[in-house]
């Protein structure tokens, strides 16, 4: 049996991880419930279908060689009762009840991932939160993963690719063309660290959008659902992509919650923003498993005031980014990990995660989901709410979805220095309110 190793990236993931500050990614799916005992059919089936899924029952484990590597093996004791979770609450709103749950690490011993059914007050709806380490998938894979375990009559499933024969010919005549792309990778990585130096010190950074070097360790979640034919209006009246208004909508919403706080006016350039930018091609989920991330960094302008000059400053920096790539700039800095070998991750991983700061101050990430509905037991997901990790020394994460015509934003905060998260939430509605009125 082939011992399938950590990709780099996926092995840094696992090494930056510790107890206060988990590298797993959350969805919270809203349903409207099918019927009374909705939710426990809800926890029956996603505890039957996770059985059938080889990639869920795989744990992580260290190997000799090479030296700080790790492999994926199957858990010979897979018990599904340890992966999926029936959770009364008495919170009618599931981002209450998910905060917990998101501060809790995923026990590394097991395949790394959960599933918690909420079952609140409200008979008509339930909520379903997984958990997904981040070097098991990325955004685009834990939606491919979570969608195994859906009802399979409303998820299509893309027809397999046939594999590509291989004609490299001898190891010889292969050589010159494995030097050249070794010399590529040489160079493109010495050009991202000279990109990480010019982005600069965190500079304009708000204080409330850090913490100390550890953090409090508790999570806070909340939610919004926002109407995608008011975010198609601004971006129609003011130009730019969808992308570029949903950005912008942060940057304004952190303006307006930090002058409800009473703190100072925004100044500088302002906080940096890691935008990741997934390496697949193709349905969500392929290109196989782990991680398929590279980023864009751009400045959020909290310091300017008028909501249409957010964008367009918003939208420029987005297409300076674009013009230049994926694999290149500041934000590219994920793709070093393949550069690493296996013991530097393995040694350095504590210091890469107090680094988070010197890099990035605040996480704002996109998934996006298909337009087909999902339904678990015959009950439709009405809301999906992408929730991202947070990194040492930062407060918040921001992700983003768009569902049947809706925006869903999923913010997760270290619950002592964000003790309002909700104001953050309510404040994404009138930077919307404020856009739409502008270009109507």
């Amino acid at each position: 049996m082939v011992t399938e190793h950590l990709s780099p990236l996926d092995l840094a993931f696992w090494r930056i991880e510790s107890a206060d500050h988990p590298m797993h990614l959350g969805a919270l799916a809203v349903f409207r419930a099918a019927g009374p005992d909705a939710a426990e059919r809800a926890a029956g089936l996603l505890t039957a279908r996770c059985v059938a899924v080889p990639r869920l029952r795989r744990r992580i484990r260290d190997v000799l060689l090479p030296v700080g590597a790790a492999a994926w093996s199957p858990d010979p004791g897979f018990d599904p009762a340890r992966h999926v979770f029936l959770v009364r609450t008495d919170e009618s709103v599931p981002h209450t009840a998910a905060g917990p749950l998101m501060a809790r690490p995923l026990d590394r011993t097991l395949p790394p991932w959960e599933a918690h059914v909420l079952a609140g007050p409200d008979p008509d709806s339930f909520a379903v939160l997984f958990k997904f380490h981040h070097a098991l998938a990325d955004g685009l894979g834990a939606l491919a993963l979570a969608a195994t375990l859906f009802d399979e009559a409303t998820v299509p499933r893309p027809p397999a690719r046939p594999v590509p024969e291989q004609r490299g010919g001898s190891v010889l005549r292969r050589l010159p063309g494995v030097l050249a792309a070794r010399v590529q990778d040489v160079g493109q990585a010495l050009e991202i660290g000279a990109a990480v130096a010019r982005a600069g010190l965190p500079l304009g950074v708000p204080a409330a959008l850090t913490t100390d070097s550890t953090g409090s360790g508790a999570r806070a979640v909340a939610g919004l659902a926002l109407d995608l034919d008011e975010v198609n209006l601004v971006r129609k009246g003011a130009g730019g992509t969808v992308n570029d208004v949903l950005i912008a909508l942060v940057a304004g919403a952190l303006r307006r919650w930090l002058a409800g706080r009473g703190d100072p006016e925004p100044w500088g350039a302002g906080p940096r923003a890691l935008i990741p930018v997934s390496r697949r091609r193709g349905p969500a989920g392929s290109g196989g498993a782990g991680n398929r991330l590279s980023g864009y960094l751009l400045r959020l302008p909290l310091a300017e005031a008028d909501p249409l000059r957010r964008l367009d400053s918003v939208r420029a920096a987005m297409d300076r980014n674009k013009d230049a790539g994926p694999a290149r700039g500041a934000g590219a800095v994920a793709l070093l990990a393949d550069h690493v070998h296996p013991l530097g991750h393995r040694l350095g991983g504590p210091l890469v995660a107090q680094a988070a700061r010197l890099l990035f101050d605040i996480l704002v990430t996109s998934v996006p989901l298909p337009s087909f509905t999902f339904t678990l037991g015959g009950s439709p997901v009405h809301e999906v709410y992408p929730l991202a990790p947070l990194a040492r020394g930062q407060s918040l994460a921001v992700a983003v979805s768009t569902y049947k015509g809706t925006v869903h934003y999923g913010l997760v905060a270290d619950a002592a220095a964000v003790p309002d998260l909700a104001a953050l939430a309510g404040a994404l509605r009138t930077e919307l309110d404020e856009l739409v009125r502008e270009v109507s």
